[in-house]
């Protein structure tokens, strides 16, 4: 996609995986990026015009944050994969929630223009995500309410929140809904990675050090699609130019198992390896994306095949993992 004319923008959260990656494909577009966050890219340097250290919690922040610019994607947020949402259920519904209050607030006092809101597919009721052949999520499916924790119940409330906004202030809110966003550059270790840069970094541990077993939580019957950085970022970019305003799903409607996923990371890794099934957070049984109505707001839905982005994904952790071995040796 190529921009009509440059804007200037903010990225907030854009010291993590997905804001990174967006902030500079927004960059290659033509675009001013502003960019905020508690810190630093981990990975790569940002190619943000500036870049704003600080907490979106603290509304000064927020204010100083959303001055002088069109549009803003709002990324922010404490979060991670299973291990961390299940043990800091209070800590992540007050810091999100204040985040994105902030932010909005803050964006209505300076008439920002466009404010897209990135969501989650945890929104959805637990009740319609028991099953491994889970029927794939439609948008208009989250009510009645019912998520499993507060990461999804912040993200529902944060919809609400930009409805709301809409509806007495003008500003034009998009919202879109993750399902398993992964790639390179992203968080791969440390309780916060989520399960396909996990499982690259298990097996690529076992590889390097001629390991021959995995560990999986749970039986690994579970089933969940997975979205490929590239895809999301044209999601992204392509909501906030669109004039649909409802909450849409961005994501594969591809449903594999974490067995299978691991299978087929072991495969581009090279190695035959066993997995060994133990306790752990599981989340919902089944989770897929309903893709129907993402094709006809944006006639687009994501390309990038879950074997390609997996191969892109264990190349980029297999180095980082070899490189954290070196230097333990070294050391």
């Amino acid at each position: 996609m190529v921009a009509a004319m440059a804007h200037h923008i903010l990225v907030t959260g854009a010291g993590g995986f997905i804001g990174h990656h967006l902030t500079t494909f927004l960059k290659r577009q033509g675009h001013h990026v502003r960019g905020v966050d508690v810190k630093h890219p981990d990975f790569a340097v940002s190619d943000a015009d500036d870049f704003l250290v600080g907490d979106l919690r603290d509304p000064c922040v927020a204010r100083a944050a959303t001055a002088d610019v069109d549009s803003v994607y709002a990324l922010a947020a404490d979060m991670g994969g299973m291990g961390y949402i299940s043990v800091h259920q209070a800590r992540i519904f007050h810091n999100n929630s204040l985040i994105n209050l902030n932010t909005l607030e803050a964006a209505r006092v300076n008439g920002v223009g466009h404010y897209l809101y990135t969501s989650s597919a945890c929104v959805y009721p637990e009740s319609r995500q028991t099953d491994t052949q889970v029927t794939p999520l439609r948008e208009e499916e989250v009510y009645p309410a019912e998520p499993q924790d507060s990461y999804g119940w912040e993200k529902l409330f944060s919809e609400r929140l930009c409805q709301y906004y809409r509806e007495d202030y003008g500003i034009e809110t998009r919202v879109i809904r993750f399902h398993s966003m992964f790639g390179p550059l992203g968080t791969w270790d440390g309780g916060r990675e989520k399960a396909p840069a996990a499982i690259c970094r298990k097996v690529a541990f076992a590889k390097l050090t001629g390991q021959t077993e995995i560990d999986i939580w749970g039986d690994g019957l579970q089933t969940r699609s997975f979205c490929y950085i590239d895809d999301c970022v044209q999601g992204l970019v392509r909501l906030m130019a669109s004039g649909h305003r409802d909450p849409l799903n961005l994501g594969q409607d591809r449903l594999v198992t974490i067995n299978e996923l691991a299978d087929m990371v072991a495969v581009i890794a090279g190695v035959t390896l066993t997995k060994r099934h133990v306790p752990g957070p599981q989340g919902v049984r089944g989770r897929n994306s309903d893709n129907t109505r993402l094709r006809q707001v944006l006639g687009w839905e994501p390309e990038v095949a879950l074997e390609d982005g997996l191969a892109r994904t264990y190349s980029w952790i297999e180095a980082q993992v070899r490189r954290r071995l070196t230097t333990a040796v070294g050391a």
